[in-house]
């Protein structure tokens, strides 16, 4: 372990017996022999000048996730401190590296030597200036020929980055840098716990959804110095990554959806009303249009209790904080309120069943002119059972209580 003083000089790599270092730098390691020298002395230089800079002490730290070549044993004699993560993967490594830091600012970076750790210097003043989160921007600070293929370069990173800053309004350039800084009281918040390389966008996600304060200042990108592949795969952690981004985001995997075709749907029926009542009143509308309006109608209502749900449990994880829609459901959302309104709509859909059946009769069990009775009966009790048991899941997901935000305090609303 480096847990450096620093001296008048700059010098970062004189240790304290004893001393809790203010600034970790972690690298994850998976056979690294190659570039680990480069990469512990690069992080001492980063050391000296943040020393230098802010007065701070210093650990290098080496998240192990299971090296064969010897990467360990080359650490530490080279003076850094390895902690060894069991769990597999890019940041299964990372989160235990953070988890065994001892500083209070966490600088981490890649330990292939693509990245500089100096460039790390500003990150840590911005953390002790007050930000939380600072991530680097390869596209301000330069990338070197060679070092990011094109087509992460002009298709994978902007999309993704441009993603993230839709669904969670990050204001992030390069949301997938692997140089970035964060305050140990931020990570502990953040709860994070992807394994694998979607834990870039985690971190950013997550601090978003938290109102943290998130810095960006440049940072270079050189090619790394490994002769072996690397551990990326482009389309596949690309797609980790996305899939990732829609889990963490119940607005746009359910409530845009169930926006559009609550929307959609009711326009159908209405105009299929507006048939039924006035005929030539609007564009005629047929059986096959009212049954898709009456589907439509379903799954959006559907999607919509699906997105209230998510935003409770993400809320319940400690990871977002509450917003408005959640402040209102905190007023009107209880277990009792959606099986009442699920027990009146059954109601009402049973009834208007009843008298199709009785029209039916009296029609001497001729077909209707319009499907359209049927279609509203049988949404009303669809609609009926989708609250009754929505109601149920978020009492559960709620902690089994019956005010699902009932201790979700108005004034935390941003």
């Amino acid at each position: 372990m480096i847990a450096a003083k620093t001296s008048a000089d700059g010098d970062a790599s004189q240790p304290f017996a004893g001393a809790r270092p203010d600034v970790s730098i972690i690298m994850p390691c998976l056979n690294e022999m190659q570039s680990l020298p480069h990469c512990i002395l690069n992080a001492r230089e980063a050391l000296a000048q943040i020393g230098a800079h802010y007065g701070l002490t210093g650990e290098i730290v080496i998240a192990d996730n299971g090296s064969t070549d010897g990467s360990q044993s080359l650490a530490t004699s080279l003076g850094a401190r390895v902690v060894a993560v069991a769990r597999r993967g890019y940041g299964a490594a990372l989160i235990g590296g953070c988890e065994g830091a001892r500083g209070r600012f966490l600088l981490m970076g890649d330990a292939d030597g693509s990245y500089n750790f100096c460039d790390g210097v500003a990150m840590v003043g911005r953390l002790t200036e007050g930000a939380d989160l600072c991530i680097g921007s390869r596209f301000a600070g330069g990338i070197a020929p060679g070092a990011m293929p094109w087509k992460n370069r002009y298709i994978g990173n902007p999309a993704l980055t441009g993603v993230l800053n839709l669904f969670f309004h990050s204001g992030i350039e390069d949301a997938h840098c692997g140089i970035r800084a964060i305050t140990k009281d931020a990570f502990e918040a953040c709860g994070l716990s992807s394994s694998g390389m979607e834990f870039a966008s985690e971190m950013v996600v997550k601090a978003s959804l938290q109102n943290l304060r998130i810095d960006e200042v440049p940072a270079t990108l050189s090619p790394d110095l490994r002769e072996r592949a690397p551990h990326l795969r482009p389309w596949r952690d690309g797609w980790r990554h996305l899939r990732y981004m829609l889990m963490l985001s119940p607005t746009w995997v359910f409530g845009v959806p169930a926006l559009f075709a609550l929307l959609v749907g009711a326009g159908l029926m209405g105009a299929a009303a507006a048939e039924f009542w006035h005929p030539g009143a609007a564009p005629q509308i047929g059986a096959y249009w009212t049954l898709l309006g009456s589907m439509l109608v379903s799954v959006g209502h559907l999607s919509l209790l699906l997105a209230l749900a998510g935003h409770l449990y993400s809320i319940r994880a400690g990871y977002r904080v509450p917003t408005r829609v959640t402040r209102i459901a905190a007023r009107l959302a209880t277990l009792e309120t959606m099986l009442g309104s699920g027990l009146g709509l059954l109601m009402l859909g049973a009834g208007v069943l009843v008298a199709v059946a009785y029209g039916w009769a009296a029609r001497n069990f001729q077909a209707a002119p319009s499907l359209l009775p049927a279609a509203v009966g049988t949404l009303a009790i669809t609609l009926g059972m989708q609250n009754a048991l929505g109601g149920f899941l978020m009492a559960i997901i709620g902690g089994h209580e019956a005010r699902f935000f009932g201790d979700v305090p108005p004034d935390h609303t941003p």
